[in-house]
């Protein structure tokens, strides 16, 4: 199994679009044009949604299954990992049939929504089936509450243990959706503690979102950086594009000393 991208960008989300910033990638060709100008300024790995033809996000097996195409051919060995986000609108049963559909070499799984409404039994027969078939999962887990349910999961047996990888998210529910370095102490901390055989990554919602990674760097974590999650530089300017955040941040772990 490979390790997570030491910087992964997730350049447009389930709900930004082009109103929100030109600069967020909606097409397959534009996803793929970003991924490659990403790399080029540090990016290792990138997190993608897909849209329907009006700009909508879709769990959709037949686009993911063109992304991983385009990107396989530009970018070969790129870390490329989908996503089973619900936005309110997809059942864990639709979320596993996405899964079992592309059999993506890489996928972002929110736990609290692959639970949802789901038998315990079938949320154990999916895990089983990623970890069988080489689908290397990333649980998201957006607070201590999160991470102490996954940690029982995994004593329960319910999800692998071997090969585990993580996401905290800040600032996805907090007031405007801002977090701050502050924000990952507890988390970390309880991560570190009842799972340390993690492999683990910090995205960040709003201004600080680069401060938040340099923290996450410090706890030995690493790094989702794009306009999914934040569109500002650390000195607050507004960025052009995707790969303008991901400079800012080399930039930023560079002058820290923690590249």
């Amino acid at each position: 199994m490979r390790s997570l991208p030491r910087i992964m960008v997730a350049p447009n989300g389930a709900r930004l679009t082009k109103a929100d910033h030109p600069g967020i990638p909606v097409t397959i060709p534009e996803i793929v044009d970003c991924a490659v100008a990403c790399h080029k300024v540090g990016a290792d790995g990138i997190h993608a949604h897909v849209r329907d033809a009006a700009g909508a996000h879709v769990l959709d097996a037949g686009l993911y299954r063109e992304l991983l195409a385009e990107l396989g051919l530009v970018l070969p060995g790129f870390y490329t990992q989908i996503t089973t986000e619900a936005v309110g609108r997809y059942t864990a049963a639709e979320q596993r049939e996405l899964v079992h559909a592309v059999r993506p070499a890489a996928v972002s799984v929110a736990l609290r929504e692959i639970t949802d409404g789901a038998e315990p039994a079938e949320t154990t027969r999916f895990f089983a089936f990623c970890h069988e078939a080489g689908i290397e999962v990333q649980h998201i887990l957006y607070d201590v509450a999160d991470i102490e349910r996954l940690a029982q999961m995994v004593d329960q047996g319910a999800v692998p243990r071997a090969d585990l990888r993580a996401l905290i998210v800040l600032g996805r529910y907090s007031a405007g959706q801002k977090s701050a370095p502050s924000d990952l102490d507890a988390p970390a901390a309880a991560l570190l503690r009842l799972l340390p055989e993690t492999d683990w990554a910090v995205c960040a919602f709003g201004a600080q979102e680069t401060a938040c990674l340099l923290a996450a760097a410090e706890w030995g974590g690493k790094a989702r950086i794009g306009f999914e999650n934040n569109r500002l530089n650390a000195d607050l300017s507004v960025a052009t594009t995707n790969a303008e955040r991901v400079a800012d941040l080399v930039a930023a772990l560079e002058a820290s000393g923690l590249n």
